[in-house]
């Protein structure tokens, strides 16, 4: 099934401000959030819905390319999927259930919104820089990176092996703690177990009880033709593994692109300059045009003026994520020679005279 427009998923215009986006992205999470409508599957999906949208257009980069290239975009793949474990806009669970806590005095249907659940991976971001010619033509790339990992020695849970966590006396595993206001009930997270539910009294010594240690690792990424300078490409399932369960986040790889010592850059399209002699603009002459891969013939007619461009279709950047290139626009200079010797001299001379009558 097609993916309804992001602006139509949370009814805002597209010239909504950052504002409106977070507001009625709350108003519509509130509204269809799992919590409120148990073993509802179409609730859960309009949820992650609107989730997607607002995970794209809350980040001004992300808005930027949907608004330019809509899903088929090179950075919109991958894209949602955050489930109801964490989603921009709210503290996990914690403000709907707080908000919902305030209200009902407790979880919605007797159930408890717990701190504790499943966290989402935390998503990296890694800066690549390509050639010129890579980014016109593609390549594959491979390089490494660090990433924070569930310990192995104690399998994430912090606890010395052979011993196991215990659970927190103050919330009694709950994660969070209640305090009533009269007629208000307002839910925290736990402070003597920070949310975790649980207390580690014999620590891993290999990652110090953090559960986590950092890693290096090795990916390979494809850099489509025609990417340019600014755009990410993400890796899916390359940030942190999530914790509790929580999905692993994801690999931003941005790209910078070097300048090229010839052409330049616009969108598609390239251009240059090229040197020319007087005599070859005067007469007009057959030349070799550089191109990204190699010198193609070009006819200058005579009587070219300085400064004149020339387009040579086909010959400039592909299009991303689609077909056909752009052109090549080629502006010619034409070169005054500075050292003369007698005889060229005269020759312009008698040039000048038949010129004058």
């Amino acid at each position: 099934m097609a993916k309804r427009d992001y602006y139509e998923v949370l009814g805002v215009p597209k010239d909504a401000s950052e504002d409106d986006i977070k507001k009625a992205y709350r108003t519509k999470a509130k509204e269809c959030h799992p919590d409120l409508h148990p073993n509802d599957h179409k609730a859960e999906d309009r949820f992650n819905e609107i989730n997607e949208a607002n995970e794209v257009l809350s980040d001004e980069k992300k808005r930027a390319q949907y608004d330019r290239f809509g899903h088929d975009g090179p950075n919109m793949q991958g894209f949602g999927g955050g489930g109801a474990g964490g989603f921009q806009g709210f503290d996990g669970f914690g403000d709907i259930g707080d908000i919902f806590s305030s209200i009902f005095g407790g979880g919605m249907g007797g159930r408890t919104v717990r701190s504790n659940g499943p966290v989402p991976g935390d998503d990296l971001r890694y800066e690549m820089t390509i050639t010129f010619e890579e980014a016109a033509f593609g390549t594959q790339k491979s390089f490494e990176f660090y990433r924070n990992e569930n310990c192995e020695t104690c399998k994430g849970s912090g606890a010395k092996p052979g011993t196991s966590a215990k659970t927190c006396p103050t919330c009694n595993g709950a994660g969070q703690v209640r305090a009533s206001n009269g007629f208000m009930t307002t839910v925290r997270a736990c402070p003597t177990c920070r949310g975790e539910g649980k207390i580690i009294s014999d620590k891993c010594t290999a990652c110090q009880g953090s559960g986590r240690v950092r890693r290096k690792r090795k990916a390979t990424i494809r850099i489509p033709a025609g990417i340019d300078s600014g755009q990410t490409i993400i890796l899916n399932g390359n940030g942190e593994p999530g914790r509790r369960g929580g999905p692993t986040g994801d690999l931003y790889v941005r790209v910078s692109v070097k300048p090229h010592p010839v052409f330049k850059r616009d969108g598609t399209t390239l251009t240059m300059d090229l040197n020319i002699s007087m005599v070859q603009a005067a007469l007009g002459a057959d030349i070799q045009v550089p191109t990204l891969k190699e010198p193609v013939k070009y006819r200058i007619p005579e009587g070219t003026q300085n400064g004149t461009v020339f387009r040579l279709k086909g010959y400039g950047i592909p299009h991303l994520h689609g077909s056909g290139k752009g052109d090549l626009m080629v502006r010619v200079q034409v070169q005054i020679p500075k050292k003369l010797n007698t005889m060229q001299k005269d020759l312009l001379r008698q040039f000048a005279q038949s010129v004058d009558k």
